[in-house]
């Protein structure tokens, strides 16, 4: 395969037509798409090299896809989405003969495994602990507040909730008084805490080849959950020298050599950087082609480059574009979510469609009228799409979705 300087065989772990599409399109390299059973016919209609395969948790049939995948001479594993990245750990750890792949896998998807490994690598992280139960979350309240020296009648500062093992905002909620913690539901727990930062939150998307930075990304979120914008404003990208020392530091910690790592940050008012989390797949809120929009690479095939192990260092070189001052302007996106509990119609607002920053949006018209309670952060309807040159204008124009109704 290396003699004749062609690229490596990759699996896709999970289903992302943007990531197929983006293999297929890639020279030299071979691909197999690794999905449930539902992808079958999709894949025969439209000759995608395809293997079913259950993502249930992972069992003594592991060993049989990574089997499977080394018998056809595949070369890498490459997670698509959260739930897959445990998979591609196993799976790499057969393929490349590295059972170290299979413990960073677990590091990457246990997020109180984590922050321990991250600590113990000196970096920076808040407090934190596990809970079992709604007793552990008022004792850990208490404690962070008392902590912090609070007076009777202070307000108490908040604690997050997260799940262990959930992408970006699923099953993040805020907790700020002990009542608030009789509205979590039982089958929520074990749960990670974690006291409140104050301050600037953003993420990375950080490609990784031979333990080395080959591009660097920071997301600017406008309000998490909500919105968010590639390349980030000036003000948040002069920390990148200081983000790309944390970015090395964790690619030490967590013994990094090649990949693709989205790790999320806080920077406080006096300068502190804290980690939150870091995952090993792409990021949620189509940040993939947000870059795209905005520098002209396709995110998904630098990510095959930097997992594949043929890759070459003159091709990882060549691909990436200058970070900011290539970027053509500023791509960002807003995630809607109903703002009355009952919607008839899909209405795009029209200071939103007339703006000259909007470009399009993948919003549907509503299945159901009854638009059900958001549990903590909840999931969006559809993304809307904008475009332009200035970083400021962006931001604006992102928190000024937030009171539109874009169902009616």
């Amino acid at each position: 395969m290396s003699e004749d300087k062609q690229g490596g065989y990759v699996a896709l772990l999970g289903w992302s037509l943007n990531a197929i599409d983006a293999v297929d399109r890639m020279e030299g390299r071979r691909y197999v798409v690794v999905a449930p059973d539902w992808a079958q016919d999709y894949c025969e209609q439209h000759n995608i090299p395809y293997i079913p395969w259950k993502f249930e948790r992972i069992n003594d049939r592991s060993f049989e896809i990574a089997n499977v995948l080394k018998e056809r001479g595949v070369d890498v594993a490459i997670p698509l989405f959260e739930e897959t990245v445990e998979w591609a750990g196993a799976i790499n750890a057969v393929l490349m003969g590295n059972p170290r792949l299979m413990g960073q896998a677990m590091l990457f998807r246990d997020k109180a495994l984590m922050k321990r490994r991250a600590q113990l690598g000196g970096i920076r992280v808040g407090i934190f602990e596990e809970a079992h139960d709604r007793g552990d979350v008022v004792r850990f309240l208490k404690r962070v507040n008392q902590a912090l020296l609070k007076l009777d009648g202070d307000p108490d500062d908040p604690i997050h909730l997260k799940a262990f093992d959930k992408a970006g905002c699923l099953g993040h909620r805020v907790i700020r008084t002990p009542d608030e913690v009789d509205t979590i539901p039982d089958e929520e727990f074990p749960v990670l805490m974690e006291s409140h930062l104050d301050g600037w939150e953003f993420a990375v998307e950080a490609w990784v080849h031979d333990g080395k930075i080959r591009f660097l990304n920071i997301s600017e979120y406008v309000r998490l959950g909500y919105s968010v914008f590639v390349p980030a404003s000036p003000e948040l990208e002069k920390w990148r020298p200081r983000i790309r020392e944390e970015i090395e530091k964790l690619i030490e910690t967590f013994d990094i050599e090649f990949g693709f790592i989205h790790p999320e940050y806080f920077v406080t008012s006096d300068g502190k950087m804290y980690f939150g989390e870091v995952a090993y797949r792409p990021p949620g809120f189509k940040v993939f082609e947000l870059l795209e929009r905005a520098y002209g690479f396709n995110a998904y095939q630098g990510m095959v480059l930097a997992f594949d192990p043929h890759t070459t260092e003159k091709e990882i070189t060549d691909f990436f574009p200058r970070e900011v001052v290539d970027a053509k302007g500023h791509a960002g996106c807003f995630g809607v979510y109903p703002r009355r509990r009952v919607v008839s119609d899909l209405a795009i607002p029209p200071e939103t469609e007339n703006d000259e920053y909007f470009e399009f949006h993948e919003l549907q018209a509503p299945m159901e009228n009854k638009v059900t309670k958001r549990n903590a952060f909840g999931t969006h309807w559809g993304l809307v799409y904008f475009f332009g040159e200035d970083p400021y204008r962006m931001r604006e124009l992102l928190t000024k979705q937030e009171d539109l109704d874009f169902y009616v």
